[in-house]
């Protein structure tokens, strides 16, 4: 019976060709390439976020299982899916750790350029999940006064230690997204910067967003930035991606095709979690936990080297940030070719995450040791 199953992949998904040969017939197509004509005799989908899995591409289809390689879930028709009776599965934290990288380079990129001290700055974080909750962490190294919204959370949990999105509008230097695409509901967070959002703002705040590029309203963004109501912006995500908006690529500090969760760490979990939910639904005989064996080490090797003598907390964490990751890089790739957003994304070269990292430290400051190894690096005694 195995024989039988097809499955159908995005040919972006890493790590994954290859693999699941032995046990199935499987095609692969540019996300935006998987059509209703490709899927209708298929029993598997394999997808990024650019495949939109809704009864346009799924009706009369044999799909009984669709996984995808990213945290988020919008681009799936969940109503959908029950109706037809089509189990979906999405790999919640797979990249969170690589966002969390993304965000702390953005944040000691801002801080070198504006020459301010992250300990003298309050972060709003807005979605307090999986990858808000690392940027709770990093803000914590840092020294930053911190505050949380997630209302789902709150309703749960109770008041502490979360605050309204009024009053991270009110008293936060930066405010970062993590939240999930919804377009509707208690919870609505399409376009939740809006006008109203940024004629609020008091501190005139740095704006991060690597969550969804619809939660935040372009033309009010456009209007806030050319009103000097905000400071800085860094964008990952975009409306209409990958058609995206030129004249706000210009306009913001950083801005990168949707890669913050990019790592060969995040892709290989990505990749991992669908492979092991269709072995385990078809019961296909791969080893429990299927992992890749070899993701590609670090270009530019895995030993980082820093003399502290003369230098601050902050500059030692951004020395050994900036060796894993440059995200001006990132931005110096979008600017110069827009149109190829979606290449970009598909081609974006090897980064891995602070974990496959040691650090050997001289003339080490006291404290300087534990920071690094909570933000994720190994320290190597000299």
């Amino acid at each position: 019976m195995n024989n039988k199953i097809k499955i159908v992949a995005d040919d972006k998904i890493p790590f994954l060709k290859g693999v699941l040969e032995p046990f199935c017939n499987i095609e692969y197509y540019p996300g935006k390439e998987i059509t209703r004509e490709k899927v209708k005799d298929t029993d598997v989908l394999i997808v990024r976020t650019r495949t939109k899995c809704n009864a346009e591409l799924l009706d009369g289809s044999n799909i009984k299982l669709i996984t995808t390689a990213t945290i988020g879930y919008d681009h799936i028709d969940v109503e959908y899916c029950e109706q037809k009776n089509i189990k979906w599965l999405n790999a919640p934290g797979c990249n969170s750790v690589s966002v969390k990288q993304y965000i702390t380079a953005a944040i000691l990129y801002l801080a070198r350029k504006e020459e301010f001290d992250p300990a003298e700055k309050t972060i709003g974080i807005v979605g307090v999940g999986n990858v808000g909750s690392k940027i709770k962490e990093v803000a914590d190294i840092l020294g930053m006064r911190v505050l949380l919204n997630d209302p789902p959370r709150e309703r749960i949990e109770g008041g502490e230690p979360f605050c309204s999105l009024q009053k991270i509008i009110e008293e936060s230097d930066i405010i970062t997204f993590h939240v999930p695409l919804n377009k509707d509901g208690n919870d609505k967070t399409y376009h939740l910067a809006d006008e109203k959002f940024f004629n609020s703002l008091t501190q005139k705040p740095i704006i991060i967003n690597s969550s969804r590029g619809e939660v935040i309203k372009t033309s009010a963004l456009l209007d806030a930035i050319k009103t000097n109501k905000v400071k800085n912006v860094i964008l990952d995500v975009w409306e209409s991606e990958p058609d995206i908006d030129l004249e706000l690529l210009e306009l913001v500090d950083v801005g990168s095709p949707h890669i913050a969760g990019y790592s060969a760490d995040g892709k290989a979990n990505g990749t991992s979690v669908c492979v092991n939910a269709i072995n385990k639904y078809f019961k296909f005989g791969l080893k429990d936990d299927w992992y890749p064996n070899e993701i590609p080490k670090p270009l530019t090797g895995d030993l980082i080297k820093i003399n502290c003598k003369g230098k601050n907390d902050i500059e030692v964490i951004t020395e050994a940030v900036n060796y894993t990751y440059n995200i001006v890089d990132d931005y110096n790739r979008l600017k110069l070719s827009p149109g190829t957003f979606e290449q970009q994304r598909g081609n974006y070269p090897i980064r891995r995450e602070f974990g496959n990292y040691g650090i050997i430290l001289e003339n080490e400051r006291k404290g300087i040791n534990k920071k690094l190894e909570t933000l994720g690096f190994n320290i190597i005694n000299n």
